[in-house]
């Protein structure tokens, strides 16, 4: 299996946290069912052009919170979360990821007003991409 990560050299974010995330957000998601055996930690490695001991930080930090399970000798799977847990990891991760634009739009000295305008014009947009 070939996960859909995509990581960014560049973010100051750790390299691990990143996998992590990833991860996180496609079994949350429900892009990954429960059960589904996930690539060892070497094919990751691999895969992704990163250390093993990057790739076994982030599943040790996966399997920690319950998101994974490894198996001695068969591997490591994706674990049965429940609804409510996924529902909890998809809104701490909107919620990050729009902190983190407000802070950004805060640095750059824009009020609360102008801040929530500009959300306004991103929703209109995509709105109107989703109707067209």
């Amino acid at each position: 299996m070939t996960l859909p990560i995509r990581l960014s050299k560049d973010s100051r974010e750790p390299i691990y946290h990143q996998i992590e995330k990833q991860i996180k957000a496609l079994i949350a998601g429900g892009h990954i069912e429960a059960h589904t055996p996930l690539p060892s930690i070497r094919a990751l490695s691999k895969a992704l052009e990163v250390s093993v001991i990057t790739t076994r930080r982030a599943y040790q930090d996966l399997e920690q919170q319950g998101f994974i399970q490894t198996i001695q000798g068969k591997g490591t799977f994706v674990s049965n979360i429940s609804a409510t847990e996924k529902q909890e990891v998809k809104v701490a991760e909107v919620h990050e990821t729009i902190l983190q634009a407000v802070e950004a739009a805060r640095r750059y000295d824009y009020t609360f007003s102008e801040i929530e305008a500009i959300f306004q014009k991103v929703l209109a947009s995509l709105k109107n991409n989703e109707e067209a």
